[in-house]
């Protein structure tokens, strides 16, 4: 059974950095797609960040471009994602997710079928 923990979030100021983890367990292999989704108090819920765990392609939101980057480390079946220059409306429950499996290597922000339990991140002006 694939299950995912994230770790990493935390309280900063505006213009601070956070680094937040999901290790993947309960496969021999990491999912083909790997995503960062977050939620604010009374939005729903949207995508920051995906990417395909074999190849190069990622997506970002408009919101995140240039500030947040998503990684992994195959071996360690871990993905990251490293977030700089936080807003206050960064605020939020960060979701790691993944996608089974997907035909081609574009792995797009919908279908995810397996989510961990969130970490909060608190961005404060």
């Amino acid at each position: 059974l694939l299950q995912l923990a994230e770790s990493g979030g935390g309280s900063v100021q505006t213009g601070g950095s956070l680094l937040l983890s999901c290790v993947t367990s309960g496969l021999p292999y990491m999912p083909d797609c790997m995503g960062w989704f977050r939620q604010a108090p009374g939005k729903e819920r949207e995508a920051v960040a995906t990417m395909y765990s074999y190849g190069s392609s990622t997506y970002y939101s408009d919101s995140v471009k240039g500030r947040f980057t998503i990684s992994r480390e195959r071996v360690q079946k871990t993905t990251y994602l490293q977030m700089t220059s936080l807003r206050p409306e960064d605020n939020g429950i960060y979701y790691c997710a993944a996608r089974t499996w997907v035909v081609g290597a574009v792995c797009g922000t919908d279908q995810y079928d397996v989510w961990g339990q969130g970490t909060q991140v608190t961005v404060s002006s």
